[in-house]
């Protein structure tokens, strides 16, 4: 196989990783769902350049949590398909840094659009 093959082959897998997640993950659908609707309401409301990178690292953070949680759900379901405490441990830790991102980003959510909702002519940055 020849390198020049190996980056559009890499490519694919990624989107293939991605359409497995939005296929097999309720969650994952939930997540990618409330990302577009924040991303057209940051358009609607005008964001600027600061606002915009603090979104995107925020939707993207929780994103890769989302892809992560499933990684470690699969490989754990993998080398352990009955129910032990450690596999237990590994799922519920995956699980709870999913919730403290998606709970992190709510709160940064609330920071860059309620003072858009409050006073539409002003930005905080």
């Amino acid at each position: 196989m020849s390198k020049h093959n190996l980056l559009p082959k890499s490519f694919g897998y990624a989107f293939q990783g991605f359409q497995t997640a939005f296929r097999n993950e309720p969650n994952f659908r939930i997540h990618t769902l409330a990302a577009l609707t924040v991303l057209t309401l940051a358009i609607i409301f005008r964001f600027n350049l600061t606002e915009w990178t603090i979104l995107l690292f925020t939707i993207s953070f929780v994103i890769i949590m989302e892809l992560f949680n499933t990684a470690i759900e699969s490989i754990v379901n993998l080398v352990s398909p009955e129910i032990k405490p450690y596999a237990k441990i590994a799922k519920d830790v995956s699980a709870a840094a999913v919730l403290l991102a998606a709970g992190v980003s709510i709160v940064i959510g609330v920071l860059l659009f309620l003072p858009k909702l409050l006073w539409p002519d002003t930005s905080l940055f």
